[in-house]
Formats: structure tokens, sequence, C-alpha cells
């Protein structure tokens, strides 16, 4: 937990809140915000509903409430893009996401915002499995969801040392913010995970600290069935533009010189073997000794290397942060 006594008013703390067909909790949201967030910054993304004139409603009474509105909806990856350079706009040297919909507890904010200030992560995530009890009261979709997604992200993003990556709960030092490509982070729900990705390539070390969400009974936005088709490819691509970036432009390891070799012979093997495999069950004869083993062999020794490659990521998460102490 964060020390009572950090006085977060030192600070310029901005607040980005992406809001799409939330007029019913936007007020709330708002008018429970902590005195210390310096800018708060919603952006309307094309809402349909009066959420706009909510906030502009919230805005007359809280000089800090700065509205931007989308004409055409941009996803809330989009959102948040839009705010993040409002925030370095405003001059902004911490930033912190809050969801529209009041299932974010930001009475939690302290926790994430301590460790960036003291320089001791670049971005900060909740993580809603480090609560039990909070975890007995999410959905049971969004529990098995959020778990196979967070294994597949730890592979894409090569942050194996942290979990839950769609929860949307995070602060992040605005000086990290200003080197991430805002225009490469995808603009749907895949966005956090898009954002872990990119932070790996800059070396941010991130940490996830216990945050439980709050449920509701609200209705969730996020379309199962658009995750099931498009989260599978965007992984895989996240994935391999990782890779190929870290072990190849960004520098040379025994790692890249592992997937130099093993990649082949584990891919040659799978091929060759496959083909012979075809080839004999059709004339109906027992493949050759030789035959069997090369593939084999190729793709036992070709794991083997992978496997001493994966190793190597493993310990290749950043640990020293970006960020120094502010003043």
């Amino acid at each position: 937990m964060a020390s009572p006594q950090f006085d977060f008013s030192r600070y310029h703390i901005a607040a980005v809140i992406p809001a799409f067909r939330v007029e019913n909790e936007i007020e709330a949201v708002l008018r429970g915000l902590p005195a210390y967030l310096r800018d708060i910054i919603v952006v309307d993304d094309a809402s349909p509903d009066k959420t706009s004139e909510r906030v502009a409603r919230c805005a007359d009474e809280d000089r800090r409430i700065v509205l931007v509105r989308h004409e055409r909806n941009q996803g809330v990856g989009g959102a948040m893009v839009t705010g993040f350079r409002k925030a370095l706009e405003l001059g902004a040297q911490v930033v912190v996401k809050i969801d529209g919909d009041g299932q974010m507890d930001v009475s939690r904010l302290p926790d994430l915002l301590e460790p960036l200030i003291q320089g001791k992560a670049d971005y900060v995530k909740g993580n809603r499995f480090r609560d039990f009890v909070s975890l007995q009261k999410m959905p049971w979709v969004r529990r098995v969801g959020n778990m196979g997604l967070g294994f597949l992200a730890k592979a894409a993003t090569g942050y194996w040392n942290i979990f839950d990556p769609t929860n949307g709960f995070f602060g992040i030092r605005a000086g990290v913010l200003a080197q991430l490509p805002l225009h490469k982070v995808d603009k749907t729900y895949f966005f956090e995970t898009s954002m872990l990705a990119n932070l790996y390539l800059i070396g941010a070390v991130i940490r996830d600290v216990p945050m439980p969400a709050r449920y509701q009974g609200e209705a969730s936005s996020l379309v199962i069935h658009r995750v099931v088709l498009e989260f599978p490819f965007k992984l895989i691509s996240t994935y391999v533009r990782r890779m190929l970036l870290k072990n190849f432009i960004y520098d040379f390891s025994m790692a890249s010189i592992y997937l130099i070799f093993g990649l082949p012979l584990f891919l040659f093997g799978l091929g060759y073997g496959s083909v012979k495999w075809i080839h004999y069950a059709r004339v109906g004869q027992a493949a050759p000794t030789g035959t069997v083993m090369l593939p084999t062999l190729s793709m036992l020794v070709g794991i083997q290397i992978l496997l001493s490659a994966v190793e190597i990521d493993l310990r290749s998460v950043p640990r020293e942060p970006l960020s120094h102490p502010l003043d």
C-alpha cells in the first residue's frame, strides 16, 4: 500500500478517461476523483448517448476537467492516444488511465502513483488476480478469458513477470510515454497488450500491484467473438515483431544465434517428416529407419535449441527503470 503521508499534489498528475456509452456512470466517476489530480482529460469517443453533456456539466463545476470529442469512434486505444497527447501537451509528469464506467476503485490510485514518482517503475498496472476476494466476484467469462490472455500476452510482450494484461487501470511516467510511438499503439481492445509490447522495446520497467476491480452488474462492451477472432493474430504478430526487433535489430545475442539455428532445424524436421509420412502412408509402406530418424532428430535438436532461446527471453525482462525520482 502507498504511504498515507505521500503528498501527490506536489506533482502534475493527469487522468485520462476514455468515455463511450457511460452517460449513467461518468458523473459519479468524475466527482469521485481525488483533488490531487491536476488535469482530468475525458475523451468522448463519439458516444451516441449524452456522455458529453454530462461531462460538460461536470466541467462547469470543476475546471480540471478537459473534454475532447472524437467525430467518429476510434476504439479505446484511439481515445487513449488522444488523451495521452493532450496530457503531454498540458505538461503532465504522470498519466493514469481510469475507465468511465465506475469499475475502478480510485482510492487505489496512490498504489499506482507512488512507484512512478519514486522512480521505481516506468509503468504500474493493476492486477486483479492477486486479490482472491475480488477474483471470486469477477464474472467467470472474464476470469477464464483474462487468465488465458494473460499467459499469451506474457509471451507476446516479453513481460513474463506481469499478469492481467487487459486490466486498464494503470499509470505511466510522461517521459516514458513521450518515447512511445503512439501512432503504432493498437486502437482496439488490444490496446493494453499493444502498450506493453511497445514499452518492452524501449526497456521500460513494469510493476504489478494488487488492484481489485468492482463488478456491479454492468455489461461489458468487450465483444467476446471479436476477441476470439482478432486477438490470436495480433498476439502472434506482436510476438514475431518483438523477436525480430529485439534479437536482430536492437541487439544480437546468443538468443539470436539459437533462433537462427533452432527454428530452421525444427521447421525442416516438421516439414520433411510430414511429407515423408504422407508419402509412405499413401503407398502403404513402412518408412526406412533413416527417413524416420532424420526429421525426428532435427525436431528434437531444434526444440532444445529454441528452449535455450526461451530461457534467455525469460531472463530478459527489463529491470532497470528508465525514470528517475521526481523532485
